[in-house]
């Protein structure tokens, strides 16, 4: 019963035996491998984007904070919502690689376009006192479990071109939000208005790989120095090709999400049955919910690994309701969520 985040996850079989075919004989270095070509042409198809620039690195932190270096420069602002994983979760490395600060949008989960226009305007106020306008980034899961529609996605980033700035769009759950839209990742993506995306894989599978695409070419060779220079440059990079090639195989991307998602559904529906409130109505893979004390220390007693959310086990009120985040990935059985549902 193990809910606590879909980073704790196993590697998918088929991703560990494409890195064993891998690690036979010789292959060139620094993603001169044949299988980043094959990679790359793959990306490109799925994005329907035969000119993006594709490239790898092993985490989404890397992935993120060299994307908007690249898309950014130091005396700008990066635009955010208050809770976007490049924000709470990344220790800074965005700004410490673009040199620039980031600006939060107020609001909750989501940014909203009266939100972005109102902090957007609210730079390039002061001269060259104040930082100016720099790229947007959307976070697609949102930390919060959320999907922007392709409508809400289209309108963010129509605010940011009439400013005439870049949109980012971080993808750690691209593929979650993609099936639970049921669209293509063109329309997703540089349909809508996003520049560069991160396209995970780490949270749905893979052992460690994410795809940074531009669909700008002429940021490729910026953002081929960036991550040299921030060694993110693998020298055996093959193996990061071998987990997105296996990744892309016969749809197990999209396979892993759709059954990471089934999976949240099914704890979403019997959470609701037993009387769990929710603080976001659940859209891709993950739960936020609140229920008694009572039944978090039966759950955790029985085994269950999960994590509270800004509240702790401790206190004598069994009834008093304890938020907490429950994560499925692809890998979690039915009998997994059903031995915690008959728990709770």
């Amino acid at each position: 019963m193990h809910f606590a985040s879909d980073n704790s996850g196993p590697v998918h079989p088929e991703v560990l035996t494409a890195l064993a075919e891998a690690n036979q004989d010789y292959q060139m270095a620094y993603g001169a491998d044949t299988l980043m070509n094959e990679v790359r042409d793959q990306i490109r198809g799925i994005f329907e984007a035969p000119g993006a620039a594709v490239y790898l690195v092993a985490t989404g932190t890397a992935a993120n904070s060299l994307a908007l270096a690249t898309l950014s420069k130091p005396w700008e602002t990066v635009f955010c919502s208050p809770v976007a994983h490049i924000h709470e979760d990344e220790c800074n490395a965005p700004e410490f690689y673009t040199g620039a600060k980031l600006t939060l949008v107020p609001g909750g989960d989501k940014m909203t376009p009266e939100a972005l226009t109102k902090s957007i305007e609210g730079e390039e106020t002061r001269g060259v006192h104040g930082p100016q306008r720099g790229p947007v980034s959307i976070t697609q899961v949102t930390e919060r479990g959320s999907v922007y529609s392709l409508a809400e996605l289209q309108a963010l980033c129509g605010v940011a071109k009439s400013f005439g700035l870049p949109v980012h769009l971080d993808g750690a759950r691209f593929t979650n939000a993609l099936v639970a839209l049921n669209c293509s990742p063109a329309e997703m993506t540089w349909k809508a208005g996003v520049d560069a995306v991160s396209f995970g894989g780490t949270k749905n599978g893979l052992m460690g790989v994410e795809a940074v695409i531009f669909f700008d070419e002429s940021k490729a060779w910026e953002f081929e120095l960036r991550r040299k220079r921030g060694a993110h440059l693998f020298s055996k990079h093959r193996y990061l090709s071998a987990q997105m090639a296996a990744y892309l195989k016969d749809d197990l991307w999209l396979k892993s999400a759709h059954k990471a998602n089934a999976n949240c559904a099914r704890l979403a529906d019997g959470l609701r049955a037993v009387g769990a409130e929710f603080l976001h109505e659940p859209q891709a893979n993950m739960v936020f919910a609140s229920f008694p004390r009572g039944q978090h220390k039966r759950l955790h007693e029985a085994g269950a690994v999960y994590h509270l959310w800004g509240d702790t086990l401790a206190g004598e009120d069994e009834s008093e309701m304890l938020a907490c985040r429950l994560v499925c990935d692809w890998s979690i059985g039915t009998e997994q969520i059903d031995q915690f549902l008959s728990l709770l």
